[in-house]
């Protein structure tokens, strides 16, 4: 990305996007940054070979789609294996500790996490906090594969960073099709060791999904987004997505997200999910 692109990004993201301008600031550097750092992967992204087209909707070219689609397949995270007991995705010690977390449902009524696939089989995913706009894609994105996770006797859950008032706006702001808890402890992802940290959330690839996902319709739950535990804690930290069940032991997929929006290819979660056989 050349300098003329970056100044045309930032501008455009600001006037065209006003409630995003404190996180672009932040973005807008980390990508003046990394320009050095990853010169072959924005190569290969042809951002010189095809810049951005813009019209007077805020619309763009099926260039910025290519780029898009381009990075989101890049690359994956994802562990799995065909059972819970042999070649394990995550620690006897990370099971451990997840039978110590409690979770909370909309009701405030608190459960173990690992009662949560005990007795079924379970798609899990971890919200990066309940303001994101990315979580919201995250959420859509699963809840459009529900009947398939239905047929096949699997629950859809998600799991965010935060309180149960919290829990419950984003229920309520994304009708989502599955169960929603909150974990406001964050020992859940502590246990799961998903990354954490401001480069893993500033990032290019952050940030052209952050522009699709206004130019589809997505906005940021900004006062969310502020509050105080989220902004210091939970904002920084990755989420992921886990397949478990039936049995408190038995986690058989994780994906861990390497940047804000890292969703996995929804083939491999009904594959890990819902496969026959």
């Amino acid at each position: 990305m050349n300098n003329n692109n970056l100044l045309t990004y930032q501008s455009l993201v600001h006037s065209r996007i006003p409630c995003f301008t404190p996180m672009a600031i932040s973005l807008s550097a980390t990508i003046a940054v990394s320009i050095s750092v990853r010169q072959n992967q924005l190569h290969n992204l042809n951002f010189t070979k095809t810049p951005f087209s813009f019209n007077s909707n805020f619309s763009l070219t099926s260039n910025f789609s290519a780029i898009y689609a381009s990075h989101r397949s890049s690359s994956s995270s994802a562990i799995f294996s065909s059972t819970g007991t042999e070649n394990p995705v995550v620690s006897e010690d990370t099971i451990n500790v997840l039978d110590d977390v409690q979770v909370f449902d909309l009701k405030g009524q608190g459960i173990p996490i690992s009662d949560l696939w005990k007795d079924r089989k379970a798609v899990v995913a971890f919200a990066r906090h309940f303001g994101c706009v990315l979580c919201r894609i995250r959420a859509d994105y699963l809840a459009a594969e529900k009947d398939k996770m239905d047929a096949a006797g699997v629950a859809l859950v998600l799991i965010g960073p935060g309180t149960v008032d919290q829990a419950r706006k984003f229920y309520e702001q994304t009708n989502f099709k599955g169960e929603v808890y909150a974990d406001p402890s964050y020992r859940s992802y502590e246990a799961l060791r998903f990354v954490s940290g401001i480069t893993t959330t500033f990032t290019p690839g952050a940030g052209l999904k952050i522009i699709q996902a206004y130019m589809d319709g997505y906005r940021q739950d900004w006062e969310l987004s502020f509050e105080k535990d989220t902004r210091t804690r939970g904002g920084w930290r990755q989420g992921g997505i886990i397949v478990a069940g039936p049995g408190k032991n038995n986690i058989t997929y994780i994906h861990k997200d390497k940047e804000a929006g890292d969703d996995p290819d929804i083939r491999e979660i009904l594959s890990a999910c819902c496969a026959q056989g």
